[in-house]
């Protein structure tokens, strides 16, 4: 799904088994998170359930931090656009709203859409909008554009792709997260791609920093900070980016 999962398993080193043979990822994803097991497994991580696991809670703990370390760069946020991509179930895009952002949430589960707009009416939190929508269909211009944990379902060739889009919809700031290929996930990784079966969710992809990095400036942004999550089953790093005056 487009923003719940750019975290290295739940069943870790299985959920990292991405070397199979050729699937549509997109389709993928969003059947996955479309489904009862995939949905319901996530909305519960991402939630303030006790019927998760020592995984999950590891997994939802790092989100959070994740989540935390966005809202805490945004700054003052009142009467401005943001526009969160893969929204999944509003883990993010509530607490901007909360915060007077006008926020256009999108996912491409139409189930994650449906929980983020439960979630922000029990909440009282009013969304500009919160739509079921693939990254190519997402129209606009907003000041800051978010994506988070979402990269992890894009393999290499189409990441910067990813961040062109993003870059084109934002006119000042934008917030990525990834995977980081690193030695010790990559290993990580090599042991999940041993372990196939109905345990994984959807391939995983890492993407070195210095990549995305370079895809941002060669979209006009630079990186103004980073922070790394690093748990022991929640991997995820963090670019604020902002767009370069010409």
């Amino acid at each position: 799904m487009f923003g719940t999962a750019a975290v290295l398993g739940t069943t870790a080193a299985a959920w990292l088994g991405s070397e199979q043979e050729a699937v549509d990822d997109k389709t993928e994803v969003e059947a996955y998170f479309n489904g009862d097991v995939g949905f319901g497994r996530w909305n519960r991580i991402y939630s303030m359930s006790e019927d998760v696991n020592s995984v999950q809670l590891d997994i939802r703990k790092g989100h959070d931090e994740t989540i935390e370390a966005v809202v805490a760069r945004a700054g003052e946020v009142a009467g401005s656009t943001w526009c969160d991509v893969g929204c999944g179930v509003g883990s993010l895009a509530l607490p901007v709203a909360q915060r007077g952002a006008k926020v256009y949430a999108s996912d491409i589960s139409a189930a994650m859409v449906a929980e983020t707009t439960a979630r922000a009416a029990a909440a009282g939190v009013e969304l500009a909008e919160c739509v079921t929508a693939d990254m190519e269909s997402i129209k606009g211009s907003y000041e800051t554009v978010s994506c988070i944990d979402v990269m992890i379902h894009y393999p290499d060739e189409k990441m910067r792709e990813l961040v062109q889009k993003l870059t084109d919809l934002s006119s000042d700031r934008v917030f990525v997260s990834f995977a980081p290929k690193t030695l010790q996930y990559q290993v990580l990784k090599k042991i999940g791609s041993l372990f196939p079966g109905p345990s994984k969710a959807t391939r995983a992809y890492l993407h070195a920093e210095a990549d995305v990095v370079d895809a941002l400036q060669q979209n006009g942004y630079q990186v103004l900070s980073r922070h790394l999550t690093a748990r022991n089953f929640y991997f995820s790093l963090l670019l604020e980016a902002k767009r370069v005056a010409a």
